[in-house]
């Protein structure tokens, strides 16, 4: 799994704004060039820490204490009870090793009242982890507070969390309760991409407030026990684009909508909503939403885009704004392999299988999106690559 989140440094929440062209950005690249010396000289003394029983720090805290700018800092297997700590560093890499992934567990602790890590700014990878029991006291806490900067996560896993991930520009949590496994600020983007995110408590699955959010080919599953709410929030729109997703409600919903789009507002200006080639599974009997549109709460004649998705059990599209529709048929839930069990692929003798058109590239004044997707969800977590092929089926399976 990969998720990817930028926001700008003005500590205010808002979007980076976009750079300038490139014309007028050439003395900035001159006087960064003349420093480029000084910026390898400061990366060639980069240090690798270890940590564990037999590593330099018993800690990862202490670690991170030591480190410097560029650093990587290795995490043996092992549990890390009560081991939190803010992240301040330019650039730092944290990279779990073994054959299971080192534990941070909260274990009644946190970093300024907000997560096991928080990472106050810069560019920083996170790799190989597993954040557990993250409790604070005005119960919104996380296993990684994100505050400003780069941040890249990969084969993280969040277990039993108030939050999994969430950024800064956040409204406090509900009491008592396990909120969203993923909640993303109004910051500029965030990307996620070959993650799985189930089993959510009356939060919901991803929720991103961000001026762009990406989700590609990911698992975003309530499954049988799960009491989410919606699998998918973007309360304020914002260009948002999900190919190739495996999403599923369960029966036991707190809410009736799977993808909610514009709920809450304002709205960023530059709202567009895309969706290619993902599998929506609704378990809810009496049926619901699959995609809900607030087109009032949005600007006025917002675009939405539908192409080859797959809507399974029973449901409906509530969009309100003229939306370009093509290729998304509806399926019963026997048409699956077996969509309890999570095989979200489509049966041998399906009539859907090879009847999609291909979706090609969407193009817009400014920008474009890419619909034919390029990989698949695969199972424990991560992707697996396409290739080409003249026929497709409609959802986010093809094989």
């Amino acid at each position: 799994m990969t998720t990817v989140l930028r926001a700008d440094h003005s500590r205010s929440g808002h979007a980076a704004r976009r750079p300038l062209p490139a014309a007028r950005n050439r003395p900035r690249w001159r006087a960064l060039a003349g420093a480029g010396a000084l910026l390898l000289a400061g990366l060639a003394r980069a240090a690798t820490l270890t940590v564990g029983p037999d590593g330099q720090h018993a800690r990862l805290a202490d670690a991170l204490k030591q480190a410097r700018d560029g650093d990587t800092v290795l995490v043996a297997s092992g549990t890390y009870r009560g081991d939190v700590a803010v992240i301040g560093h330019k650039r730092l890499t944290i990279r779990g090793t073994g054959e299971t992934p080192p534990v941070l567990l909260a274990d009644g602790r946190d970093a300024e009242g907000k997560a096991i890590l928080v990472v106050r700014d810069g560019e920083v990878l996170i790799e190989g982890l597993e954040f557990r029991g993250a409790r604070v006291a005005d119960r919104n806490g996380a296993g990684i507070r994100f505050e400003n900067g780069h941040l890249t996560v990969r084969r993280c896993r969040f277990i039993d969390n108030e939050n999994g991930i969430l950024t800064s520009n956040q409204a406090p949590g509900r009491p008592g309760h396990l909120d969203h496994l993923i909640y993303v600020g109004r910051i500029a983007e965030v990307s996620i991409r070959g993650s799985r995110f189930q089993q959510g408590h009356t939060g919901h699955l991803i929720k991103s407030r961000a001026r762009v959010t990406r989700l590609s080919y990911n698992l975003i599953d309530d499954g049988p026990q799960g009491q989410a709410s919606y699998e998918v929030d973007l309360p304020q729109g914002g260009l948002a684009v999900l190919v190739g997703n495996l999403i599923g409600q369960s029966a036991r919903t707190q809410n009736p909508v799977m993808v909610a789009y514009g709920a809450e507002g304002p709205a960023w200006p530059d709202s567009r909503l895309v969706m290619a080639h993902n599998t929506l599974v609704n378990g809810l009997p009496a049926g619901g939403w699959f995609l809900r549109v607030w087109a009032d709460r949005l600007p006025p004649g917002t675009p939405v885009h539908l192409v080859n998705n797959l809507l399974v059990g029973p449901g409906q599209l509530a969009l309100a704004n003229p939306a370009e529709q093509r290729g998304n048929p509806s399926a019963p839930a026997a048409g699956l392999l077996d969509a309890e069990a999570g095989a979200f692929g489509l049966r041998p003798d399906s009539p859907l299988r090879g009847q999609a058109a291909p979706a090609g590239v969407l193009r817009w004044p400014g920008g474009e999106a890419a619909l034919q997707p390029d990989a698949e969800f695969t199972l424990p977590i991560g992707t697996r690559p396409l290739p080409p092929r003249t026929r497709w089926s409609p959802g986010a399976l093809q094989d």
